[in-house]
């Protein structure tokens, strides 16, 4: 089997070969090509002729086990309509006999039938072979999927006494089966006076879509292959979107599409444009539709209004919007109008990576109607396009969407923060930019932080999980990604993330999280000493609000090392430490805790190298490898690592290592690892490393 990547052709050759060999015989194993086939599928769909193929490797019996084969149906997507002998090739597969698929892969193959027969080219199909299906009906692995398939497909004319007699018998077979309840009563639909109460009072299937979110799948690459038919020649961004009405589905009655009246003769409109040639040429000629609106959907009239700005344009474009927000509200249109025109905002907004004025207009009268759950995630994905601005100005907007969005619960929370975290990489790219950066509101940037510092430290009490420490450190990855850069940080005020966030972070239960902490603290460290030493090239003035800062920041990044490094773990006798803010009356309790679980262990050095719970696998498997690597050795360490165990470990014969060398030693193990965090802040903060490193 050799076909790789998402070749489906060559993954379907491959499944058809294998069919055709037992297992035992095979030179490869079919799960990965059976997982880059369903992959590959849910990616693109399948093709008419490679959904032919598909069926017939599945209903003929051969050597692919039944999981595999499972997996396939489950994954098979439909790129296009589903003609007439696909549905009767599966139709034709069920039953009894010895060369029929098994009965649970007959179920799916109904299953499949039920979610796609929306987009089935001819539905009298599955009528035509009512009567087929109806006698399979004493099956039962295949009964509640095949009575699914007949109550979509029952019409008056298959309402029959002898059809009605048979499920009656059947059901007082089954004790009252669901289904069968469920099929009774659509035939009761079209006979009430032949069908009495009494029969269909019992539990009933409801018959619901068995999978919606397969079929919103389905419907997207369906979408994808129609607009592909389409819009052939249309998706360089230079001809009109004529297509739109068909996407908007629900909204297109309301929303207008590019159409310009009234033009004349000597005029030149949007709809004669086909290509860049003939928008460049005919730029200042060009008139401008009758409905701007459209620009919301439409790339050409985008790129007309982006060259060409038109003050009055914008005011039409907003009276739309605000139109349509006012017939919601006073309950002329549905809300549904509004998530309708949002899926068009948010097209716009990440077309041209741009959220204009306008419609943050609109934003601010949105989220005052919008419920705070529907469509959440392409709301926040809308808004993370806002341009930067004033911070008093968007925190009306901030407020609006904190107050529709925030219900109690972590998600809602952690939906914001991403929101933040997107939104400040987005500014960040803005500042980078800009041809001249003081013409940006920059204090916007340290208001947002601090803004989310709060929610930061709500997250870690509403949800101590280590997902959401890993976003919350996403954030502040996003504010250090900003000090970092030279360009930058002469410009931006530094903000520094909460010290208790620090500490809470901290003594987790995660090393990928202290790791990565320790990685910011060492940016920041880096970033302060950049703007406060006058040689450096980003050298500046302190702000009032940072001089205050410098000294809380010191005293956490003393607290770090000495934990780590120092052996001082909660000690407030060196300069700038806080002790990790632990309250001196607690001390004496925690090294009483210690002591009595081991009377070896101390306060002050039990969160270093090599007893911290976090590093202390690392560090003993570091000295594991040297041993490993001598042959020499004739003792080995019980660990945990001490300095003066390990002159004791010298003289005994075993391996010869310095304190100095055992440490850098755990700190080059722990990068090899992929936590690179802790030794760059010990690169970066402890002196004698710094010599090293050079």
């Amino acid at each position: 089997m050799l076909s790789g990547g998402d070749d489906l052709d060559g993954l379907l050759g491959d499944l058809e070969a294998a069919s055709k060999l037992p297992a035992k015989r095979r030179l490869t194993g079919v799960k990965s090509t059976i997982e880059r086939t369903t992959a590959a599928l849910y990616d693109r769909g399948a093709l008419p002729d490679e959904l032919t193929r598909f069926v017939d490797l599945l209903t003929v019996r051969n050597h692919l086990d039944q999981a595999s084969l499972a997996a396939i149906v489950r994954g098979l997507y439909p790129s296009a309509r589903v003609g007439d002998g696909i549905v009767l090739r599966f139709v034709g597969a069920l039953g009894h006999g010895q060369l029929k698929p098994s009965l649970p892969l007959q179920a799916l193959f109904l299953r499949w039938l039920v979610m796609v027969y929306h987009v089935l080219e001819n539905s009298a199909v599955l009528s035509q072979a009512y009567g087929v299906l109806f006698n399979l009906l004493d099956t039962a692995a295949i009964r509640p999927p095949l009575c699914h398939v007949l109550a979509l497909v029952t019409r008056r004319k298959h309402v029959r006494p002898f059809r009605i007699q048979a499920i009656l018998n059947l059901a007082r077979q089954t004790g009252g089966d669901p289904n069968l309840t469920g099929l009774l009563r659509v035939f009761k639909n079209y006979y009430p006076e032949i069908i009495v109460d009494d029969v269909t009072r019992g539990r009933a299937a409801a018959y619901k879509h068995p999978d919606p979110q397969w079929r919103a799948r389905l419907d997207e690459i369906q979408q994808q292959r129609s607009d592909a038919r389409d819009d052939t020649g249309v998706r360089n961004g230079f001809a009109v979107n004529h297509t739109l009405g068909r996407r908007l589905k629900g909204l297109k009655a309301v929303f207008p599409t590019v159409h310009t009246l009234h033009a004349q003769e000597s005029s030149v409109t949007l709809e004669e444009i086909d290509s860049a040639e003939a928008f460049v040429k005919n730029l200042d000629k060009i008139e401008l539709p009758t409905q701007l609106v459209a620009v919301l959907a439409d790339p050409l009239l985008q790129k007309l209004l982006l060259l060409r700005p038109d003050a009055e344009g914008s005011f039409r474009i907003t009276s739309w919007l605000m139109a349509c927000l006012g017939d919601v509200a006073s309950g002329d249109a549905d809300s549904d109008l509004l998530l309708d025109m949002l899926e068009v905002i948010h097209d716009y907004a990440v077309g041209t990576k741009t959220l204009p004025p306008l419609l943050l207009t609109f934003f601010g009268q949105f989220l005052s109607v919008w419920d705070g759950t529907d469509k959440r995630d392409m709301v926040l994905e809308t808004l993370s396009f806002a341009p930067m601005m004033d911070f008093k100005e968007f925190h009306k907007v901030i407020v609006l969407l904190e107050s529709s969005m925030l219900d109690n619960t972590a998600s809602a929370q952690l939906s914001l923060l991403r929101f933040y975290t997107l939104l400040l990489q987005r500014w960040t790219i803005a500042m980078e930019a800009a041809e001249r950066i003081d013409t940006l509101p920059l204090a916007s940037v340290p208001e947002l932080i601090e803004h989310v510092n709060k929610l930061t430290l709500t997250l870690t009490q509403t949800s101590p999980a280590v997902g959401t420490c890993l976003e919350i450190l996403n954030f502040y990855d996003a504010c250090a990604a900003i000090y970092a850069k030279p360009t930058l940080l002469p410009h931006v005020e530094i903000l520094i993330p909460p010290p208790m966030l620090v500490y809470t972070l901290y003594f987790g239960p995660s090393l990928a999280v202290v790791s990565r902490l320790c990685g910011i603290v060492a940016v920041y460290k880096r970033a302060w000493e950049a703007a406060m030493l006058t040689t450096s090239p980003a050298a500046r003035p302190l702000t009032r609000r940072e001089r205050g800062q410098v000294a809380v920041f010191n005293g956490f990044l003393m607290d770090l090392c000495n934990c780590l490094w120092r052996g001082r773990a909660f000690s407030t006798t060196d300069t700038n430490a806080q002790g990790c803010r632990v309250p001196e009356s607690v001390k004496p309790a925690l090294e009483s805790h210690l002591r009595a679980a081991d009377p070896e262990l101390s306060l002050a050095t039990v969160f270093g190298l090599s007893h911290s719970p976090l590093l202390c696998l690392q560090s003993i498997s570091h000295v594991r490898e040297l041993e490993d690597a001598d042959a020499a050795v004739g003792s080995r360490h019980a660990g945990p690592v001490t300095q003066t165990s390990l002159a004791a470990l010298a003289y005994r014969g075993g391996l010869k290592l310095s304190w100095p060398e055992y440490r850098v030693g755990v700190l080059g193990y722990l990068e090899s690892g992929g936590f690179s965090g802790i030794s760059e802040l010990m690169y970066s903060t402890m002196k004698n490393l710094m010599k090293t490193r050079k």
